[in-house]
């Protein structure tokens, strides 16, 4: 019975991959667009609200059915706090920002595998990644706030750019409990991908060390190989010679 469970689970989420992927990506691009057309009409903020809700209902569910289908609930939660988080703390409305970690998480799923060989893509592909849902996070959680310097999607981004690259120029800064929640998860998320660039780099370097190491090391078996062929070569003619004071055989008459 165990093991029929987790089969059914390992079934579910190998075909609710997908499905979540495209789902997140229409979330990202409805969240997207509610934040940047801030004069939309009321019909229109309406639907992309409800798109936003929906895909999140959806989010939702996939977590339930997930939770259902585990047969260890305990270590099932413990290893997926992170998406346990993301799916109630939206429900306040003041935190809504935090859906945005459920669609960065699924994408994530989606390409990590794919192009995990590939270091620098995944690193470029996650930064542009996170750099979007902060600035569109940051901006609408300081848009209309009072004393606000995020106003506009540039600062936003030139925020984001200087929080994640762990600089901090302060001259943008988030005065809303929403925004400076994003900004700490942007911070430890900053962090983190420096630590992902720098190890990148160094796995890089002693890669390429190795390499020129491993060639040193042929190249010498390859002289010390040539070197004993000519030994060789040179003991051989040594014996082939007619030694000094020795005369060669005439053949007689």
């Amino acid at each position: 019975m165990l093991q029929s469970d987790e089969a059914r689970l390992a079934r579910w989420e190998a075909r609710a991959d997908w499905p979540m992927t495209v789902l997140a990506v229409v979330f990202l691009i409805a969240y997207a667009w509610q934040v940047l057309d801030d004069k939309s009409t009321r019909n229109l903020h309406a639907v992309l609200e409800f798109v936003l809700w929906a895909v999140w209902a959806v989010f939702a569910v996939d977590y339930i059915t997930r939770f259902k289908l585990a047969t260890n609930k305990k270590r099932f939660v413990i290893q997926h706090v992170f998406d346990l988080l993301a799916v109630l703390l939206p429900m306040v409305r003041q935190l809504r920002v935090l859906r945005l970690v459920t669609v960065l998480k699924v994408l994530n799923k989606q390409f990590q595998g794919k192009i995990r060989q590939r270091v620098s893509v995944y690193v470029a592909g996650v930064t542009f990644l996170v750099s979007l849902c902060a600035s569109l996070a940051v901006l609408d959680a300081e848009r209309h706030a009072e004393n606000a310097s995020i106003t506009t999607f540039p600062d936003a981004l030139w925020w984001t750019i200087t929080t994640m690259s762990t600089v901090g120029y302060g001259d943008r800064y988030p005065v809303t409990t929403e925004g400076r929640l994003v900004a700490a998860l942007l911070m430890v998320g900053g962090i983190a991908l420096l630590g992902v660039i720098t190890g990148t780099i160094a796995s890089w370097l002693v890669e390429k060390l190795k390499g020129v190491e491993e060639a040193e090391q042929e190249l010498s078996a390859e002289l010390r190989k040539l070197r004993a062929e000519v030994a060789e070569l040179r003991a051989e003619l040594k014996t082939a010679a007619p030694q000094p004071g020795v005369q060669a055989e005439r053949p007689s008459a």
